[in-house]
């Protein structure tokens, strides 16, 4: 499997982000702003592991040499919410066809749920997108970051209501769209 391409993608998220985005609430139609400050840092061999047992995953080869990172961010909304959190995360490629990786996606510490959770995820490396779907208990969040250059980044997030068993995801719950870019960078 080659990792070159993907890992440059995480090498370039390093770094202080800005990120406006804007979400759309389908239900209520109602659309929100906000502002993120983003910090995504390397994660360590500790770290790796840790995301693993977290997650009760089984042992992974070359563990060292997976993708991953660890971020911190502080979000302020238009209405002034606010939201702040941290959490580890780690890619497990499994399959590669053409320029397409795919593979698990562990964190920590999900975003919509407290806890640790396993996602699956594509990387084309083609066009430089990452592709994330997590289900979770309610919703199922596909989640898109197009690495623009190594300073810019297009955000595209779906949430769609959580299908019943071998049902089409067809039904909205929120969208979100950003251009996140790197400060200083």
């Amino acid at each position: 499997m080659d990792l070159a391409d993907i890992t440059y993608f995480f090498d370039c998220c390093i770094g202080q982000w800005s990120i406006e985005r804007t979400y759309h609430y389908m239900a209520q139609q109602e659309v929100e702003r906000s502002h993120t400050d983003f910090r995504v840092d390397g994660i360590t061999p500790e770290l790796r592991r840790k995301v693993l047992a977290d997650n009760g995953y089984d042992p992974v080869d070359n563990i060292d040499q997976l993708p991953g990172f660890q971020l911190a961010f502080h979000t302020v909304s238009d209405k002034g919410e606010e939201v702040s959190q941290e959490l580890r995360a780690l890619f497990v490629p499994k399959q590669q066809e053409g320029t397409m990786l795919a593979g698990d996606y562990l964190r920590d510490r999900a975003y919509e749920e407290d806890r640790p959770i396993i996602s699956t995820f594509t990387y084309d490396q083609s066009n430089r997108e990452l592709l994330m779907t997590t289900p979770y208990t309610r919703v199922v969040s596909v989640d898109s970051i197009l690495l623009v250059n190594p300073n810019t980044r297009i955000r595209r997030i779906l949430n769609y209501h959580r299908p019943a068993e071998g049902e089409a995801m067809d039904s909205l719950a929120l969208v979100g769209f950003g251009v996140e870019q790197k400060v200083g960078g």
